[in-house]
């Protein structure tokens, strides 16, 4: 799985014969009666075989099960190579891809809700639902752009404006929009429509909330955005392949064709080649530095004095593994002791993002969220697993990694009023010299 769909280069979905018996889940229970009963039937999204006519042709002598060994083994490729494009193309590109993929899921999940629930004939709910996306990225976006192009907002006018005010409008238009979808409500479909308000809500706090995380790990650096998402991808490909040629002991039943073979094997290539990539990226400044606007050319620059997380420092080795290894000591960059946390989460906890994704779809009895890549599934089935590490990878960075930020906060210092700023200056020359910094300084 690449940037684009998250998990999508995982080769370790349900392969054909798999799709057979997912189109027949579990049967039908009560609560699927009631269900039917309540909206007229809860029938599922159609899907095709939309692989490519040329390999159909191509792989027609192969079994089913090598045959979709193929096709997704060279569609990923191409998605991966797709990756490293957009990534040489540079930050701007990524996050409009990000933006991109984010609309595309929720599309993806939305139609779901609409097929499920028949809810085509719904008053304004379908506009309602765009609208309610329009808000929430106006919100998340809007507090993006004051933070990192906080120059920039103050220079305008305008952007000032819309700066100081964010906040109310956005509160002001998601109001609209819950003011329109209290007056759509219709005698005999106030529960679906709650349903569908509830449907739609929730596909915004998965899709927009994590996607707009993506972004923020991002601006950390491309190293906190393209390692972890490496290592999703890694972990997939490698479970897949250990699972293909070793796997005899099932995992877990919500994906019958996943085993503990591919799990473990996924786990430590994943640790392996985290720290590999670490390595390697961390000696590349257009990698390891923070993606910043630059106000004087109007262009992201990613430029910066390497910090200590990306120097290299020598490490002693446990007295244990001295006589293993034959070494007393490693050098290796910080990063890539963090590195292995990433890696772990990916490979171990990450997972649980593809499980949840297919619970859901068994839930609904449809075996993908869309048929946008021939093989995989739509965007959403890609990307199940990179939200859940986008997620962790943020709540990391902000729990062991960032510090205040003095750039950051000089920018604000200058907008405050001469008798603010005096204040703080007051302040801080008493709290310097108390310390006997200021003392020092003045000394040297």
């Amino acid at each position: 799985r690449s940037l684009q769909s998250g998990c999508y280069s995982s080769f370790y979905l349900f392969d054909l014969q798999e799709s057979e018996s997912e189109n027949k889940l579990d049967g039908e229970t009560a609560s699927d009666s009631e269900s039917k009963s309540e909206f007229g039937g809860s029938s599922p999204v159609p899907t095709s075989d939309d692989t490519p006519e040329v390999l159909n042709r191509a792989l027609s002598n192969l079994s089913s099960r090598w045959k979709n060994w193929w096709v997704r083994g060279i569609l990923t490729l191409a998605m991966i190579t797709f990756f490293f494009i957009i990534i040489y193309l540079g930050p701007m590109v990524l996050m409009t891809i990000v933006m991109c993929v984010q609309i595309k899921c929720f599309h993806e999940i939305i139609t779901i809700g609409y097929n499920v629930y028949h809810s085509y004939d719904l008053p304004w709910f379908r506009t309602l639902s765009w609208y309610f996306l329009l808000c929430v990225n106006y919100f998340f976006y809007g507090e993006t752009v004051t933070d990192y192009f906080f120059t920039l907002v103050q220079r305008e006018e305008p952007l000032r404006i819309l700066s100081k005010y964010h906040r109310f409008i956005s509160f002001a238009l998601y109001l609209t929009g819950f003011c329109m979808f209290v007056l759509s409500l219709v005698k005999k479909h106030y529960r679906l429509q709650f349903y569908m308000f509830g449907w739609t809500h929730v596909t915004l706090l998965i899709v927009v909330t994590q996607s707009h995380l993506i972004i923020h790990n991002l601006f950390e650096g491309m190293i906190w955005f393209i390692v972890p998402i490496s290592c999703v991808i890694c972990n997939d490909i490698m479970a897949y392949m250990f699972g293909f040629f070793f796997g005899r002991t099932p995992l877990i039943k919500l994906s019958p064709k996943k085993t503990w073979e591919g799990f473990i094997g996924g786990f430590f290539s994943t640790v392996l080649f985290g720290l590999l990539l670490s390595y390697v990226m961390s000696g590349y400044r257009c990698f390891t530095c923070p993606v910043e606007f630059n106000n004087d050319t109007n262009s992201f620059t990613v430029d910066c004095e390497p910090s200590e997380l990306f120097q290299l420092q020598e490490y002693n080795i446990p007295v244990l593994l001295q006589s293993v290894v034959g070494w007393k000591t490693v050098r290796m960059y910080p990063f890539q002791i963090h590195s292995i946390a990433l890696s772990t989460f990916a490979s171990l906890i990450g997972p649980f993002g593809g499980f949840f994704a297919s619970g859901f779809k068994r839930a609904f009895k449809i075996k993908d969220f869309a048929n946008t890549i021939p093989g995989h599934g739509g965007i959403m089935d890609r990307f199940d697993c990179q939200y859940l590490m986008a997620t962790f990878v943020n709540v990391y960075i902000a729990s062991f990694i960032r510090g205040p930020n003095p750039s950051k906060l000089i920018q604000q210092f200058l907008t405050l009023r001469p008798d603010q700023q005096l204040h703080i200056f007051n302040t801080l020359k008493a709290h310097l010299v108390d310390r006997g910094i200021l003392g020092s300084l003045e000394d040297a």
